[in-house]
């Protein structure tokens, strides 16, 4: 029997080939980087990788802090991204958001704190609000993180981003997608051995 978390993706799949949008209720658990006793990717994470395919990288959520919240995740083809919710910051004050490609003219690259990502940074405004972009690039995509923040201390959102927003490789959510479903289901389609094109 396939797992729950496989079910959804299973369903959009037609879905987001076809290039349509498909906005997705789902709980901060269900973008967890880890969900569940076994530790496998949650589902949101699995229709993040069937959106981009080319994206050796997918982004996920850690624990959300308190006075920060899930606040509506879209996934459509081509393009998965989530928003966070601050009880101080205001709404939707941090997008996530994964491509296949980010134009990141006018940032600054500096010193990554993940391993084979490329981190750069670029503020657009700082008054009133604080307004800026954090990008990811690495082979075959880009997570963009953007920046819109109301209130004064501006340490805790950085760093909600930089702690919560997390990311799982692609070749791992692949992996626990094959042995999951017995071996029935394949990430980004059926495996060249059952003779597929």
């Amino acid at each position: 029997m396939r797992p729950r978390w496989l079910s959804p993706a299973a369903a959009l799949a037609a879905a987001l080939l076809a290039g349509c949008a498909a906005p997705a209720s789902l709980g901060s658990d269900e973008l967890a980087c880890r969900a569940g006793d076994d530790g496998e990717p949650a589902r949101g994470v699995v229709l993040m990788a069937q959106a981009v395919p080319s994206a050796s990288w997918l982004p996920c959520l850690d624990a959300v802090p308190l006075g920060w919240r899930l606040a509506e995740v879209e996934v459509r083809d081509g393009s998965g991204g989530f928003w966070l919710d601050s009880d101080r910051d205001g709404v939707r004050a941090i997008e996530a958001r994964l491509t296949e490609a980010c134009n990141t003219r006018g940032a600054t690259e500096i010193p990554s704190d993940r391993e084979g990502l490329r981190r750069l940074e670029l503020v657009t405004q700082v008054h009133p609000q604080y307004v800026g972009t954090r990008f990811y690039v690495f082979d075959g995509g880009c997570l963009a993180m953007v920046f819109r923040l109301d209130g004064d201390y501006r340490a805790e959102p950085l760093a909600v981003a930089t702690e919560s927003i997390d990311v799982v490789r692609r070749a791992d959510v692949a992996a626990h997608v094959h042995e999951e479903s017995g071996g029935r289901l394949h990430l980004d389609g059926p495996a060249a051995e059952d003779g597929a094109p």
